[in-house]
């Protein structure tokens, strides 16, 4: 028997939740993206290569790239509403620490920056360059805060216009201040001292508004009124100095959305530049708060700014299909590149990392990444390409994102579907891949001979192929509509899909975990929405569809033979037998453990019992009021298990098809069940998004497990029956772990801990150690045990005084659970006498102010006064009738009894 305790929650795999797709299973639904040019920089690398960024609606999750990993989630909350002039704690609400008397909201991020070294400057002074000190010279800069230490540095943007400077490695947020955008921040940078900060804002929508500028010179606050027409607004730029917390400068002039800033490399030249709307780039001194130049060539958004070593050449890129380079000494142009692809991110490449991608010509060259999903190594001087990536199969996803980690030798590239593909930057081959977005998922399955992957079908064509350890993805293309159902052969290295586009697939993990289709077959007329494969041998597979039918799949020689080439191409499936098994929809199909029968379940609302391989009809089970979502076979009993959208779970008997038992407890259809701990539980999932485990013994629900948000539609056990997979259509795969064994060994070393504890009670209070004694009935939290420890304290000849002492001497900690106690023993007139003569020792010792500080304090007096009152008039009743005894017996006058004679001792 397992405990009501057996599965708890272990890990999650994937990155980000959306919102869930409506609809029936597989539809196409809606689906929460957010758009590149509101947010072009939803993912970074840091420069050493072991963490990736990436935002996730009101959070950033940080994503170890060893293991998989979110090691921390940042989760940013909105501090009131205030506006650009509130004061809170007597300094105006531009930069301060998180207050904990303003309401808190969440904000979804709108954009996120993570220092380029990772940490702000030890001294912050900008690495000692004069340059950026002579920006604080100012009489009335701020000073520099005698608490700064080596941070390690990430700022937040939300849509509450609020900026969050955080300690990610703690996951505290070390500074807090109001942007004074007129509306959400888009974009921003650091400069390379990791000291100044420059944030643009998106696209403003006011007719009028009032907008407050911090003056870090003068440390005043001035505020002007602006108008704008509804159709846009003047872009600005700020830049903010995180360590001594204040702006520094304001640039105007940038018409509408300004979603690209980035600095000049060289700390000492000071020279930020921005883009807008209008395709321009700008160039900005901070010296001299002006705008240098203004470069044009551009005819759509510019997405990224680059520089070469020397800080002379710039290159940039745009949607128009074009890189242009610039010479910053002349501000003009030098060369425009026809890339023929919208470009989202362009890459300088260092001179060492080109010869090993094959390129033998010298000079500058870089990399791009764009809509058509291929990094691709551009020559600059020729304008020619020198390199591209090979196309990878399956349909062609764009590119959103690419950056390169330098001292990691690391590149990372991310898709339109929020796919993370790491990259060896000298040979630009794949390393990692990591899945971002799961979308509604529709089943999954463990994968291997040892359950070291796990499989994926999501509302998608492609597979996603996890390995446990280290969460890297692999994506497997080969069918051409959304994947509905998976199932694994018996070995753990060999399972099939099914999918809506008719047709079948079958597909091979090698011993280094990487997974090719073998085989494909097609013949069904309709969605094939269910697939179970043989369980004895590898020796053929059973499909239902929604054209009525069952066919069965037998499995070629050559596709289970060792020597058969994974690159000789998919084998042909052909169909061994075609049967017309319902009148509606098959929605599952399940194969007995001999392998010689075959169950089906319907959308008629029947279940049916076929004979293999000839698919001959053995009998009908009837019962449920609505369809059939699941049929499964049971691993040690004639026994076939059916979840229905009836609500229900049943149990028939193969013998006489007749029902042994009805499983009531979800609220809506139960959509999958198996078969548990040696066939002697059930596990079931539903459309609530509930898990129950069921004692199949006394038909009791033992645990409901409650951690998905919607339809839960895949489930799968482990070989070892250890572990168990559920995927939900609210984007997440949830692993669960069986604790049975570690929840009955923590239970019996609790029990033998509380054996030996309660002996060493009784010996110190044979030995009338009583200040330990109590402290370790305390420590136990058991009331009654503490006052055996009182009572016995109060039987010794000096009760008053030891009492006084023990109690006296107790931690705080443990006077107040003594407290706590005393309510529960002044309930009961029997043990009242020991509550009251505690409560007297804590009245009279303790000061009003120290009781006052316990937590619960006033709910304990509350409880203790009624039935003090009613122990005081109790006893009072007891005095006034022991007084009244007292009096009767001092004035009854009792008559005096005659003294008998004395008889002399010589009478006798």
């Amino acid at each position: 028997m397992l405990s009501s305790a057996r599965w708890s929650l272990s890990t999650k795999a994937g990155r980000c939740r959306y919102q869930p797709r409506d609809g029936q299973r597989g539809g196409a639904g809606r689906g929460c993206r957010s758009l590149s040019w509101l947010r072009p920089f939803c993912h970074q690398l840091d420069q050493t290569g072991q963490h990736v960024f990436c935002v996730c609606g009101t959070k950033v999750n940080v994503l170890d790239v060893a293991s998989g990993a979110v090691l921390r989630s940042l989760e940013q909350v909105r501090v009131g509403r205030a506006r650009a002039g509130d004061w809170c704690g007597g300094q105006p609400v531009l930069m301060c620490s998180v207050c904990s008397h303003l309401q808190e909201d969440q904000e979804d991020i709108t954009a996120f920056e993570l220092s380029p070294d990772d940490q702000v400057d030890r001294a912050g002074t900008g690495g000692g360059h004069p340059n950026i000190e002579a920006l604080r010279t100012c009489d009335h800069a701020p000073s520099l805060p005698a608490e700064l230490h080596l941070l390690q540095v990430l700022v937040t943007a939300t849509r509450a216009l609020l900026l969050a400077q955080w300690a990610w490695r703690e996951g505290s947020i070390t500074r807090l201040w109001k942007a004074i955008h007129t509306a959400p921040v888009a974009t921003m940078a650091f400069d390379p001292t990791s000291t100044l900060l420059a944030t643009g804002r998106a696209l403003g929508g006011w007719l009028g508004h009032v907008e407050g500028t911090w003056s870090g010179c003068s440390g005043t606050l001035t505020t002007s009124l602006q108008t704008h027409s509804p159709g846009g607004c003047d872009g600005a730029v700020r830049v903010w100095d995180i360590v001594r917390h204040y702006g520094t400068h304001h640039f105007r002039g940038s018409p509408g959305v300004v979603h690209l800033v980035t600095f000049h490399p060289d700390p000492a030249r000071l020279l930020l530049f921005s883009s807008a709307a209008d395709a321009t780039i700008r160039m900005w001194s901070l010296q001299d708060q002006s705008c240098l130049a203004v470069m044009t060539a551009h005819y759509s958004a510019v997405t990224s700014l680059t520089f070469s070593a020397d800080g002379h050449t710039m290159l940039s890129s745009g949607r128009d299909k074009i890189c242009v380079i610039w010479d910053l000494q002349s501000h003009q142009a030098t060369r425009t590149v026809p890339v023929f692809e919208s470009v989202e991110a362009a890459v300088l490449l260092p001179e060492e990392l080109v010869p090993k991608l094959d390129v033998k010509s010298k000079g500058l060259h870089f990399l791009t990444a764009g809509d058509q999903g291929l990094l691709r190594v551009w020559e600059a001087a020729s304008g020619q390409c020198v390199y591209a990536q090979p196309q990878p199969p399956g349909p062609r996803q764009g590119l959103t994102h690419c950056t390169l980690a330098q001292s990691a030798g690391l590149l990372l590239s991310v898709t339109t579907d929020h796919n993370l593909l790491l990259y060896e930057a000298r040979s630009l081959q794949l390393q990692k891949q990591f899945a971002g977005y799961s979308e509604e998922v529709l089943d999954v399955r463990f994968l291997g001979p040892e359950d070291s992957h796990i499989v994926v079908a999501s509302n998608s064509p492609s597979l996603k192929v996890f390995e446990l350890q280290t969460m890297t993805c692999q994506i497997l293309h080969g069918h051409t509509d959304i994947v509905l159902a998976l199932d694994v052969f018996r070995k753990g290295r060999l399972f099939a899909s099914c999918a809506k586009d008719q047709s079948i697939c079958i597909w091979r993990m090698n011993k280094a975990g990487r997974v090719a289709c073998v085989a494909q077959g097609s013949g069904h007329t309709h969605s094939v929405g269910t697939i179970c494969c043989s369980r004895l041998k590898e020796t053929f597979l059973v499909t239902g569809s929604q054209d009525c039918t069952v066919k069965l799949w037998p499995i070629p020689e050559a596709l289970l033979s060792k020597g058969t080439a994974p690159d000789s191409g998919p084998i042909l499936l052909q169909a061994q037998a075609t049967q017309r098994c319902h009148d509606k929809d098959i929605n599952s199909v399940a194969v007995a453990p001999n392998d010689k029968l075959l169950a089906t379940g319907s959308q008629d609302r029947t279940a049916k019992l076929w004979a293999l391989p000839h698919c001959q009809l053995l009998g009908i089970f009837s019962g449920h009021r609505r369809g059939l979502w699941c049929v499964q076979f049971s691993p040690m009993d004639q026994v076939l298990a059916t979840a229905s959208a009836d609500g229900t779970i049943k149990l028939w008997a193969l013998q006489d098809f007749s029902c042994l038992k009805t499983f009531e407890g979800h609220d809506a259809s139960v959509l999958k069940v198996v078969f548990v701990s040696r066939g002697t539980q059930l596990l079931s999932s539903g459309s609530d998004g509930l898990v129950k485990l069921w004692t199949i013994k006394n038909n009791e629900c033992v645990k409901t497990l409650d951690a998905h948000e919607d339809k839960v539609w895949g489930l799968h056990c482990s070989r070892l029956d250890d572990r168990a997979l559920t995927g939900a259509s609210d984007s997440c795969v949830i692993l669960w772990k069986d604790v049975t064994e570690e929840e009955q060994s923590e239970e019996q070393a609790r029990r033998e801990e509380e054996v030996v504890k309660q002996q060493e009670l009784d010996n110190l209070l044979y030995e009338k150690r009583y200040l330990r004694a109590l402290g370790l009935a305390i420590s136990l939290d058991r009331p009654h045990t503490v006052l055996t420890v009182i009572q016995a304290i109060r039987r010794d000849p000096e009760a008053c005084k030891k009492l006084g002492a023990t109690v006296l001497r107790l931690r705080r900690d443990q006077k107040e659970a003594l407290l706590r106690f005393c309510v529960t023993w002044n309930t009961n007139s029997r043990h009242c006498h020991e509550a009251q003569a505690v409560l007297g020792v804590l009245l009279r010792h303790e000061a009003p102010e120290e009781l006052l500080a316990y937590p619960g304090v006033q709910a304990s007096l509350e409880a203790l006064l009624p039935y003090t009152e009613r122990h005081f008039q109790r006893l009072s009743r007891t005095l006034q009738a022991a007084t009244f005894l007292d009096f009767l017996w001092h004035n009854m006058k009792l008559p005096t009894l005659p003294t008998a004679p004395s008889v002399a001792p010589s009478a006798l």
